[in-house]
């Protein structure tokens, strides 16, 4: 099944990704097959990105004009849209101007890495985090399955902000179901998700018999909790660290 699919993707969405476990890797496996399906694809960030990430990009383009992109985006290649960023970091235009982006008969894809979780498995958001268009058709939560099993300080970003969720030490091991409690609280990253947009949690770097148990777990919960939301389990082949 392609990701398109599990995604329930329509024809043209603008689908921001947030919390942990392989945002830039959704982002650029979600671009390369869209663009290899014949659509326009735009692929950028309202946070910060990786400098290296750059080298995954089949063309850049450093700022929103429309012949950039448009030519940059043509021939079943997605196009990286960055408009700044230093030695280490490269960052994307602001919300406002990706809806504009939006707006534009052709293009039929934006995918914006829109939360930043420094390489770990689990997210729980600052105030000023994330930073989601509101123009979002789609926003799509990430987790690691990784995170289970192990202490919530070596698996979350924002420590203090995942205790005042949920309630448990540092060094408390994770369960699927603490997992759960942090990816639903209605002050996490539920509360950032633009009104009329369709929200999923997607479950990374799912391998062994163990994590597939976990993963179940977690997405039984989510349907209790939220029917609504829909959870996609995605192999660690197609969700590298």
């Amino acid at each position: 099944m392609t990701l398109a699919a599990k995604f329930g993707l329509c024809d043209r969405e603008l689908i921001s990704l947030v919390g942990g476990g392989g945002k830039s890797t959704l982002l650029f496996a979600l671009g390369s097959e869209l663009a290899g399906a014949g659509k326009r694809v735009v692929l950028t960030t309202t946070t910060k990105m990786g400098r290296f990430q750059i080298a995954r990009a089949d063309r850049v383009c450093s700022s929103a004009d429309p012949d950039c992109l448009q030519s940059a985006s043509a021939a079943g290649k997605p196009a990286l849209l960055l408009t700044g960023g230093d030695e280490h970091k490269v960052t994307g235009p602001p919300p406002q101007e990706i809806e504009k982006l939006f707006t534009r008969a052709d293009v039929d894809y934006i995918v914006v890495e829109a939360d930043g979780s420094h390489g770990m498995p689990l997210k729980a958001p600052a105030a000023h985090e994330p930073v989601i268009p509101d123009a979002s058709t789609l926003v799509v939560i990430l987790m690691g399955i990784d995170a289970v099993g192990r202490p919530l300080e070596d698996v979350v970003h924002r420590l203090a902000e995942a205790q005042h969720l949920s309630g448990l030490s540092a060094d408390h091991p994770m369960s699927p179901e603490d997992c759960a409690e942090i990816l639903l609280h209605p002050q996490g990253l539920l509360r950032s998700c633009p009104d009329g947009s369709r929200l999923a949690i997607a479950i990374t770097k799912v391998t062994t018999a163990e994590d597939i148990a976990a993963a179940t777990r977690i997405a039984g919960i989510i349907a209790v909790r939220h029917p609504e939301i829909a959870t996609v389990v995605l192999g660690a082949p197609e969700q590298p660290r």
